[in-house]
């Protein structure tokens, strides 16, 4: 495969899904940060795409959205499409992860100050900006993005992230049930969009409750030992 380059912000749960995808099927990227204020990172996209991470660029050809990202990666190599009826519920659970597990967790992660404050110093640590750049980003993001929690609250009709996001988890114990992945013996899509947005969360309080579930966390455990073995570093 030629070169990929993922343009992605630390703590975007579609970034988190992508990288996912790219470490399951073993194929090496380069990360550039961008920075959520400006996004000057961005290459430049067509006039009708929106200007958000995650981009991934192979080659000379751009993919923005998570979804399209892991579509496209699948036509390459379809080792996470089971057949039906298995398939359908990938596809369900992926579009769970897009419109409700990854809707929430910004709440999660800055829905209060504590939690921003943590944020802030993982974006520092993870991002390449300079000293400067690195300040206003920690400290207008997490602003914005509190705002943006609570937009999102607002817009579920209130109430505690942490709870929104432990009745999501009911749903996806659910779906998985006694299998080692949701649609059996090999992981899907569905599984690997499930862990990268977790994968968000890692450093947050609200991870280590999910994982105080024993079916839960024995899948996350199964995914993850997938993705260290089959990861190949981007020299």
């Amino acid at each position: 495969m030629e070169a990929v380059t993922l343009y992605q912000f630390e703590l975007c749960p579609f970034c988190h899904k992508v990288k996912a995808a790219l470490d399951v099927k073993g194929i090496p990227y380069n990360k550039v940060e961008v920075n959520p204020m400006t996004k000057k990172e961005l290459p430049e996209l067509d006039s009708n795409e929106r200007r958000k991470v995650p981009v991934l660029k192979i080659g000379e050809e751009l993919i923005s959205d998570s979804t399209a990202i892991l579509a496209h990666l699948e036509s390459l190599d379809n080792s996470l499409s089971p057949e039906e009826p298995e398939l359908s519920k990938s596809v369900m659970i992926e579009n769970w992860v897009d419109d409700d597990l990854a809707q929430i967790l910004p709440a999660v992660i800055y829905g209060k100050w504590r939690d921003a404050a943590r944020a802030a110093r993982v974006v520092a640590r993870t991002s390449n900006f300079g000293m400067v750049q690195n300040a206003v980003v920690r400290g207008g993001g997490s602003l914005i993005m509190n705002r943006v929690a609570k937009k999102i609250l607002a817009r579920r009709g209130g109430g505690d992230p942490i709870t929104m996001l432990e009745t999501e988890m009911d749903k996806f114990e659910e779906w998985l049930g006694d299998r080692d992945f949701v649609c059996g013996d090999k992981p899907s899509v569905g599984d690997i969009a499930t862990h990268g947005c977790l994968t968000c969360i890692q450093e947050f309080p609200a991870f280590t409750k999910i994982m105080k579930r024993p079916a839960i966390s024995a899948w996350f455990q199964r995914v993850e030992a997938l993705r260290a073995a089959n990861r190949v570093d981007c020299n």
